[in-house]
């Protein structure tokens, strides 16, 4: 297990969106997800990062490349003052985890959406990524509202572009 490490975080910029398309691109070349090329998420990243509803936080030591980088969007709702903040992405370089990069990530991103107004941070897991799962649970998330006792469900529909989906 890699010991822990000091870390540095910092917002990315536009600058940064071919930084940022790489390492996504990395994580789902990891995890055998179908992915669009680094090229396709940078051209995309350099439209996102300056946007005031997207917010990306990348981890490095010092002027090194960067090792890691979380993804969080934020959204309207009518249910409080300030948005709602999802999480999208979440990723450490694999020789680098375990040594408290992803808890220096998601305690910086908690921070921000706290300090933009966000009145609730959502992240979406796989049901049988246990690892993950206690990741987030060590840092106070749950999978039930409070007061409780079923989980909640996230469903998912993929649509086309330019296309409506078909209701029954």
């Amino acid at each position: 297990m890699p010991r822990q490490q000091s870390v540095d975080i910092r917002h990315a910029t536009i600058a940064d969106a071919g930084t940022v398309a790489q390492l996504l691109h990395d994580f789902n070349s990891e995890f055998q997800t179908p992915t669009p090329s680094a090229d396709e998420f940078a051209t995309r990243f350099r439209v996102l990062l300056g946007r005031d509803d997207v917010l990306v936080l990348l981890a490095q030591h010092g002027n090194t490349p960067a090792i890691g980088f979380a993804l969080l969007t934020l959204r309207p709702t009518p249910y409080g003052d300030g948005p709602l903040a999802q999480l999208e992405e979440l990723y450490v370089r694999p020789a680098l985890r375990d040594a408290g990069i992803g808890s220096a990530l998601l305690r910086a991103a908690i921070d921000d959406v706290v300090r933009r107004g966000a009145i609730e941070l959502h992240i979406n897991v796989d049901e049988i990524d246990t690892d993950t799962r206690r990741f987030y649970e060590r840092h106070g998330f749950v999978n039930i509202q409070p007061g409780e006792d079923y989980r909640m469900l996230c469903y998912l529909r993929e649509l086309s572009s330019g296309t409506r989906p078909q209701v029954a």
